[in-house]
């Protein structure tokens, strides 16, 4: 028996540029509007029997402008960012290039204090590999876009430096086909 996972990345609360380490915001007026506007294509989602989201306003935001109404999950919280929280990639670049350089090459380090990359990948795998499995069981999951990526290179079996190399975009969709530590991803048709 298998689990189908959607997982949905959440609406952008802010640009892009200026996005932080474990960013919090909520969704601004731009980003709002953006999850109400795919909410009809992603409408059949809604049947899930299980609909989560990361914490963060912006998830818990998004999944509501979708009608799905999730289940804040702790495990599909960003990285542990440490004391780099709050600041931006440029800005923490800026004044330890080194340490960035280093945490950027090797998966295990975390010289912020917070959590590993391969950490972080393992523990939204746990989380994969824990959802109970029915006969064609769905589950939907709002979370931001690192969370999405960790996922991927997760159920994939990829090398964590690929990490680096998925891009996620607000409210795009992934969807992971099977049960504990047996992933496939599943790329659907265009209507």
């Amino acid at each position: 028996m298998h689990v189908r996972v959607t997982l949905i990345s959440a609406a952008r609360g802010t640009s892009l540029l200026t996005e932080r380490f474990d960013d919090d915001r909520p969704l601004d007026e731009a980003g709002w509007h953006g999850g109400r506007r795919p909410a009809p294509a992603l409408l059949p989602l809604g049947v899930a029997e299980l609909r989560y989201c990361s914490p963060t306003p912006r998830s818990r935001a998004t999944g509501d402008a979708l009608g799905l109404a999730p289940l804040a999950q702790p495990a599909l919280s960003d990285c542990d960012m440490g004391r780099w929280r709050g600041y931006t990639l440029a800005e923490v670049a800026a004044g330890e290039p080194d340490t960035v350089d280093a945490w950027l090459r090797d998966p295990r380090s975390a010289p912020h204090g917070g959590e590993s990359l391969l950490a972080f990948i393992s523990r939204v795998g746990g989380w994969l590999d824990t959802r109970p499995v029915g006969d064609g069981g769905r589950v939907v999951a709002v979370a931001e876009p690192s969370v999405v990526r960790a996922a991927l290179v997760y159920a994939l079996k990829a090398p964590p430096a690929t990490y680096w190399n998925i891009d996620v975009g607000p409210l795009s969709t992934v969807t992971l086909t099977g049960h504990g530590g047996r992933w496939n991803l599943r790329i659907d048709a265009a209507a």
